[in-house]
């Protein structure tokens, strides 16, 4: 290959990577293939030094997204097209393996109900067929009683051996349903903290008794998370999240708290009144900030960890993401009103 074809060859790659990642940033921060998201991230991307990367790298705290909010203070118009096709892609397969357990829950509990239909009728027959033909056999003067001995051993063996069948088939199926019930569950279950994750807070927002008063969303965001990660490692960070996550759990006893996503945990609190749920969760944010985090390994103090909270109202009529989006923003204020506080409103 000459020269020229050699550095047409390295331009090409480095563009095929760049665009992976711009594709990527747009999928992480949720952001529609438009033009205007995708010059946002090629300046980003290009220029991670510039002002813009610095500006969203202050702006997001080290979160996982820069919110719409973010996004406008640059400068950079937010579009409101559907999500990358990776990003649906991510939630139709989500939805799907969703719908095919539930699925197959539905087929394995009809199953299961003929097959302890099949061994109640049956349970018995074996006992009282091998009666009669003791019965039959003692009975004398009855022609070719050896051949009906021989026949009617022949149907017992096979009827104790097709209850044995349908007692190892129930056992099976019994198993099977757990397993698919572990399962159901497990999709709604964030794997590093143990919390319920956001299917299950979309779930639980949706299905929520309405007739017995009000319901607050609190949304919680652990401060300068990205120095914790950036200076002990993302496994401290880990630890971090499962300690924070737990603590929130602990300090709002029965009402639901998920982790989001990234550093974020949201909590539907309720039935209750907002200054109630700004008490409670107060509560939780003053435990995490008496916390004294040491990295493990070195023994090193991780110094003050905090978090900032906004919650809000849930208004009548809305969805989960209206709701959260606003709580969201009071996060945002909270945060730049100096973090570690709740801001209610």
């Amino acid at each position: 290959m000459s020269a020229s074809g050699h550095a047409r060859q390295v331009d090409e790659e480095a563009a095929d990577d760049l665009y992976d990642r711009i594709g990527r940033f747009l999928i992480d921060h949720g952001l529609s293939p438009d033009p205007a998201h995708y010059s946002f991230a090629y300046q980003i991307l290009t220029d991670p030094g510039g002002s813009i990367a610095q500006a969203v790298d202050r702006l997001s705290d080290g979160r996982v997204r820069v919110t719409p909010r973010d996004i406008e203070k640059l400068g950079t118009s937010v579009a409101t097209g559907e999500p990358t096709r990776a990003m649906r892609g991510n939630d139709d397969a989500a939805a799907g393996a969703d719908k095919l357990v539930a699925q197959t829950q539905a087929q394995v509990e009809g199953f299961a109900l003929m097959v302890r239909a099949m061994h109640d009728e049956t349970r018995g027959f074996g006992r009282d067929l091998e009666q009669s033909a003791a019965a039959i056999v003692h009975r004398p003067g009855i022609e070719g009683i050896d051949e009906i001995a021989r026949v009617t051993g022949a149907m017992i063996a096979r009827i104790h051996d097709a209850e044995k069948r349908l007692a190892r088939a129930t056992d099976e199926t019994d198993d099977l349903r757990e397993k698919l019930a572990e399962a159901h569950l497990a999709a709604r279950r964030d794997p590093l903290t143990g919390l319920p994750n956001r299917r299950a807070f979309e779930e639980a927002f949706a299905a929520r008794d309405l007739s017995h008063g009000v319901w607050c969303l609190a949304v919680c965001d652990i401060d300068r998370f990205k120095r914790v990660n950036d200076e002990h490692g993302h496994a401290v960070g880990d630890r971090v999240l499962s300690v924070v996550g737990q603590t929130i759990a602990d300090a709002c006893g029965e009402h639901l708290v998920v982790r989001h996503g990234g550093e974020e945990f949201a909590v539907l609190i309720g039935p209750t009144s907002l200054a109630q749920a700004a008490a409670l969760i107060d509560v939780a944010r003053a435990t995490v900030a008496a916390k004294r985090f040491r990295n493990r390994e070195t023994d090193r103090s991780l110094g003050a960890v905090t978090m900032s909270v906004g919650i809000t109202t849930v208004r009548a009529g809305e969805t989960g993401e209206q709701a959260f989006v606003r709580a969201d923003q009071l996060l945002y204020k909270a945060k730049t009103a100096g973090r570690n506080r709740v801001l209610a409103e």
